[in-house]
């Protein structure tokens, strides 16, 4: 359960300390981590020790210790020395490893309900009687954000993300999936929305600079009980599928901002179909050519102002008219006229949604 990385570096440590040489073996005799050199040869007298009950001996100027995780053999500690003062080093270095595997085993544990809290994968019973057990608050306010990388399995950015919230004890950061890293963060009283945004913007930032990725970061809703995590997550992955749709510009995308796009994103596709064959009788509205989309997505920005789009786009406010009065003719539709506007809207998000799930079937 423990990386033989984080051995090495325990045992370097109380090295450094004590300048006493260690090996740490498993219960096969084979070396783990170690500061000492050919510990192969005593391969046979740890399998020995192993099946012992000795929980400590003494051969060839070395001592032998027994970690056990709960009453199971993990490891076996070669110390070099004979003295007391090697033993107690010894018994302090089982003493060490045997916290860590407590410590790693709780994480994985927590790691293990995270991961089956945030996939409805519990009954609601469970939930409360594993996250007591795991001393895990039940009635914090969360959100769950959604980092998405670019590459599978960077563990670069696991382990940054790991790094910057790893002291918030009740932040939990895993993994379901190879590209998209969860973190499931306490929203303390007194914090809302903007705060959280500015959590993803920071999130994207750290990344970009230290991670040296790009990485789209998507947040469900604030929930006050446990039981409403996978809630937020599964806002969240709806915030991240939907931004990509309708916001693909954006690196922060919040469930709570989604609007229209997030209703068009719950339609069926025969229904949207339906609904741009009888606005434009067959007519797709991404089948304008370039100079039309551009007036039409630059009349949106504007809030339909007539004046403001004309000189934004450089251009008389007769030949905007003209523009305008040409598209009504083609679609019956009048941008000028909030209804018909909406209408004409919704039908191109409609379309970018038609185009992004028949991408994802094929």
């Amino acid at each position: 359960m423990i990386s033989n990385q984080i051995l090495q570096d325990t045992i370097d440590g109380i090295k450094a300390i004590t300048r006493i040489d260690l090996c740490v073996m498993d219960t096969e005799g084979k070396p783990l981590a170690s500061t000492l050199d050919a510990v192969e040869e005593y391969k046979e007298a740890v399998l020995v020790f192993a099946e012992s009950l000795a929980e400590s001996q003494m051969l060839q100027g070395y001592q032998f210790f027994k970690v056990f995780d709960e009453n199971q053999l993990e490891y076996i500690i070669l110390v070099k020395g004979e003295t007391d003062d090697v033993y107690m080093i010894g018994k302090m270095a089982a003493f060490q490893i045997q916290n860590l595997l407590v410590a790693y085993k709780e994480r994985f544990d927590k790691d293990n309900f995270i991961k089956n809290l945030l996939l409805d994968n519990l009954l609601l019973v469970d939930i409360y009687n594993r996250a007591k057990k795991l001393h895990i608050d039940v009635d914090v306010r969360r959100s769950v954000f959604i980092i998405e990388t670019q590459n599978d399995k960077d563990n670069n950015v696991f382990e940054t993300v790991r790094n910057i919230f790893s002291t918030k004890t009740r932040d939990f950061i895993t993994a379901v999936d190879e590209k998209n890293i969860i973190l499931v963060k306490e929203v303390k009283n007194g914090e809302g929305y903007p705060e959280l945004n500015k959590t993803a913007e920071a999130i994207v930032d750290m990344l970009r600079t230290e991670a040296m990725t790009k990485v789209r970061v998507a947040y469900g809703t604030i929930v006050s009980e446990i039981k409403e995590v996978s809630r937020s997550y599964k806002e969240a992955k709806m915030a991240m599928d939907v931004g990509k749709i309708f916001y693909p510009e954006n690196n922060v995308v919040a469930y709570n901002r989604l609007g229209i796009g997030r209703l068009i994103y719950q339609l069926p596709l025969p229904l949207c179909k339906m609904f741009i064959k009888e606005i434009f009788e067959g007519r797709s509205p991404d089948e304008f050519d370039e100079e039309t989309l551009t007036t039409i997505n630059k009349f949106f920005e504007n809030s339909l102002n007539v004046s403001e789009t004309s000189r934004q786009l450089y251009i008389h406010r007769n030949t905007l008219v003209y523009r305008l009065d040409k598209l009504q003719k083609s679609t019956n539709l009048d941008l000028r006229v909030f209804e018909d506007a909406i209408t004409f809207k919704i039908a191109l998000m409609v379309v970018k949604y038609m185009k992004y799930m028949e991408s994802i079937e094929y």
